[in-house]
């Protein structure tokens, strides 16, 4: 701390990308939320603070922008009167596999912590979660290595589908941000919109 602002030091990593296991994304995970919590503030948890701008500057078409924000209010509503399993403390925000990467020497690190909040915990297990459960990304054995890692399974909390729908939509206002100078992310958006109106599988979900 420097005249009360926290000063961070970063370090290189290795040249390209080389990731964790799951095994061990679950082991550091626990161990950053049983860490003490940082000497200074950080925010709360705000999930649904940048839907609106991002759906307001999306170059998507009006029905599915209506959509979007209809799904939004609803979800925000919903997501208040969630009941969490987890003690609430510092988080990621942003935790999966591709914020784990290897240095030189292959050990797995946290990357991208931007995102660093306070707010319930099962926020950080999401992703891991729905890259297995809605998406196929993980398979089922590196899903059970994450969850024997942290040692909790989000999937069997009452409240994980809506969170994975609050997760959903954020992917996808995230990504609509992209729509009008990339053809192929305004086609991932409509795909996505159109499975969120049916309620079919996330399986053909591309990864962004």
């Amino acid at each position: 701390m420097i005249e009360d602002h926290p000063v961070t030091f970063w370090e290189g990593l290795a040249d390209g990308d080389t990731y964790a296991s799951t095994a061990e994304m679950g082991v550091l995970l626990r161990w950053l939320h049983e860490l003490e919590p940082p000497p200074f503030w950080l925010p709360g948890l705000q999930p649904f603070d940048r839907v609106a701008s991002r759906l307001e500057c999306a170059a998507i078409p009006k029905g599915t922008r209506a959509f979007l924000r209809s799904m939004a209010r609803d979800l925000e509503v919903e997501y208040g009167r969630l009941e969490f399993s987890l003690p609430s403390g510092h988080l990621h925000g942003d935790f999966n596999v591709g914020n784990v990467l290897r240095d030189a020497a292959g050990h797995p690190h946290v990357i991208d912590l931007d995102g660093f909040a306070t707010g319930p915990r099962e926020w950080d297990l999401m992703q891991t979660a729905m890259y297995y459960d809605s998406f196929g990304w993980h398979t089922e054995a590196e899903y059970a290595d994450f969850v024997a890692g942290y040692g909790f399974d989000v999937r069997e909390w009452a409240g994980y589908a809506l969170l994975r729908s609050v997760r959903e939509l954020l992917m996808v206002t995230w990504l609509s941000q992209n729509a009008g100078a990339n053809p192929r992310a305004a086609d991932e958006v409509e795909k996505r919109v159109a499975t969120l109106r049916s309620g079919e599988s996330r399986q053909d979900w591309a990864p962004f």
